[in-house]
């Protein structure tokens, strides 16, 4: 498996597992109705940011995107999000992409990355980020309408790089 950066004839590939990250509503704080033009428009970031995906044999696996957090005083800090297929999950994919990531961050010099919304019930994606050495640093309280569980806590997590 390899992450590699993003090409525009991925999304073909690319856009499944969005829609369905989406869809199930129980991780991102994204429309579920959202059609591919919105998704592309939201999910491939241009430059200086950076979309990528992580590919075995021609098959994409997982994607992700990075940029800055926010502009102007908050500018040196990063932010990123990722997505794996379903099918794809618990082998190492996901660890590979945040690794991508982190790289991407320090290579530009940026002090250290955010995540601005996890939601808290994703425990999956919360360990695999503390792995890497993020640390939750706030929680809002009930921010994420969960399809199953209700109003679950949104975490702010951050790592300095």
């Amino acid at each position: 498996m390899q992450v590699r950066a993003f090409q525009a004839d991925d999304w073909a590939q690319v856009w499944p597992i969005v829609r369905a990250v989406i869809r199930a509503a129980d991780t991102f704080t994204y429309d579920p109705a959202m059609t591919s033009e919105q998704a592309y428009d939201l999910w491939v970031q241009p430059p200086p940011g950076r979309t990528v995906v992580a590919h075995d044999d021609g098959q994409i696996l997982g994607t992700a995107h990075m940029n800055t957090n926010r502009p102007g005083p908050g500018s040196h800090v990063a932010t990123a999000s990722f997505m794996v297929a379903e099918d794809a999950r618990g082998q190492g994919i996901g660890g590979a992409l945040v690794r991508d990531a982190l790289d991407w961050a320090r290579g530009r010099g940026y002090a250290g990355m955010q995540f601005n919304a996890v939601a808290a019930s994703n425990t999956s994606a919360v360990e695999l980020y503390e792995r890497h050495g993020f640390t939750i640093v706030g929680t809002v309280p009930g921010a994420f309408e969960h399809p199953a569980q209700g109003r679950v806590g949104l975490h702010v997590m951050y790592t300095e790089l």
